[in-house]
Formats: structure tokens, C-alpha cells, sequence
């Protein structure tokens, strides 16, 4: 793995399904442009993407994305929201080179996700796309109302993806994550399997929390 990539996956994202709110997260779709291009500038030969999804799997890149239920035209959804968004932000990139898509089940444990992730290292040089939302329980208006915790959780989340911090990813709190609705826990779990025993230049590109759910956007590069 040359590079890493992480960034959110909310619906809104995309500008046609916020509508008339998609201004309010353009500085969100920046910083995940920014990152995008270090991550791309890096030379990757595949881009590979993992996000939370109801199961552990691998998925067809052609596979049906998860927008239908958001007001836009489409078949049935096959991919879970989190790789359709994903897909689009590298499309949003110009990426058209090779890339793999894999789910990492919302549940699953710490060493699942770091075997995932450590499956995915071997092969043609790879830039790890990651997506995942952090906690939903940032304020009264969020969809999980407010939790006290959330903000020192996303804040860990934060410094850990601001130092390339493999341990501190591998050592968050399932249950807590689970509690606090953090949906990116497994996928950065299998990131930090997937960069166990290299070395990484880490930089935070953004660390807000607009509607209550923390958007964190990160890029590493192998040194």
C-alpha cells in the first residue's frame, strides 16, 4: 500500500442528493478532493475501497449504488452507501485505473477488520480509499441526539488519523463506537491492519461535525 485515503460517507455529499443544502458541505467535498489528490499523486497502479456494509464482502465495481433511496433515479441498491459514495468521490478524482471494492460488516471485530485489511496489502502497488462517518451523537440535532462522549471520541479518532496512529485505531472501543453510532470503526480498524509495520506521513484534512455527525478526512503516504 503506497497511500492511504479517509473520508465520510454522507448521502449528502453527493450535490444532487443534497439539493439545495449542497453548499453547506462544499468545504467537506473539498477537503476529500485534497485528499483524493495526495493519495492519487502517490502513483497507485489499483485504488481499493473499503467502507461498513451489512456483511464482509467483495463487490463487482460496476455493482448498483445505494442512491435510489435517496430520490435519484436507479435500480435496487447492491452496494452499501458507504462504497456508492466512495465510488463517486473517485470518480469525482478521475480515477479510471483498476479498483476493488470491499465491505467490512458494521459489526465486526477488531481482529476481522484487521485481517481484512491485511489481505488487501499484497499485489500491485494500492491507494486504500477508507470511508467512514464518526460518531452521530455530536449535538441535540444528530441523528442519535447528543452523547457526551461522542466529541473525545471523534477527537481520538482525529489525532489518531492526524499521526498515523495504527495503534490507537486498533485499540478504539467497539462497544463505545457501536453506542455512539461511529460507523467508519471497522473500516479504520482495517486500515490501520492494512499499515501495521510501515511508516506513515499523515495529514488531517478536516474535523467537523456540521449536523451533528463527525466528518473527519485524512491522508497518508508511505515514507
Amino acid at each position: 500500500m503506497l497511500a492511504a485515503v479517509v473520508c465520510p460517507h454522507p448521502p449528502l455529499l453527493i450535490p444532487e442528493v443534497a439539493s439545495g443544502a449542497s453548499p453547506e458541505l462544499d468545504d467537506l467535498r473539498a477537503a476529500c478532493d485534497a485528499a483524493l489528490k495526495v493519495g492519487l499523486a502517490a502513483g497507485p497502479e489499483r485504488v481499493v475501497l473499503v467502507g461498513a456494509g451489512p456483511t464482509t464482502a467483495a463487490w463487482e465495481p460496476d455493482a448498483a449504488g445505494a442512491l435510489a433511496g435517496f430520490g435519484l433515479p436507479g435500480p435496487p441498491a447492491e452496494l452499501p452507501l458507504s462504497l456508492t459514495v466512495g465510488r463517486w468521490l473517485l470518480d469525482r478524482a478521475g480515477w479510471d485505473g483498476p479498483r476493488a471494492l470491499h465491505s467490512i460488516a458494521a459489526d465486526a471485530d477488531l481482529a476481522a477488520c484487521a485481517a481484512l485489511g491485511e489481505s488487501l496489502t499484497p499485489g500491485p502497488p494500492a491507494l486504500l480509499l477508507v470511508l467512514g462517518d464518526a460518531s452521530a451523537r455530536r449535538s441535540a440535532a444528530a441523528p442519535g441526539h447528543l452523547d457526551d462522549r461522542a466529541a473525545g471520541f471523534d477527537a481520538a479518532v482525529a489525532a489518531a488519523l492526524a499521526a498515523a496512529d495504527v495503534d490507537a485505531l486498533l485499540g478504539l472501543d467497539v462497544a463505545l463506537a457501536h453506542q455512539l453510532m461511529a460507523a467508519g470503526r471497522p473500516a479504520w480498524q482495517v486500515l490501520a491492519g492494512a499499515a501495521r509495520g510501515s511508516s506513515w506521513q499523515a495529514t488531517l484534512h478536516a474535523d467537523v461535525a456540521p449536523y451533528g455527525v463527525g466528518y473527519l478526512v485524512a491522508s497518508w503516504l508511505r515514507v
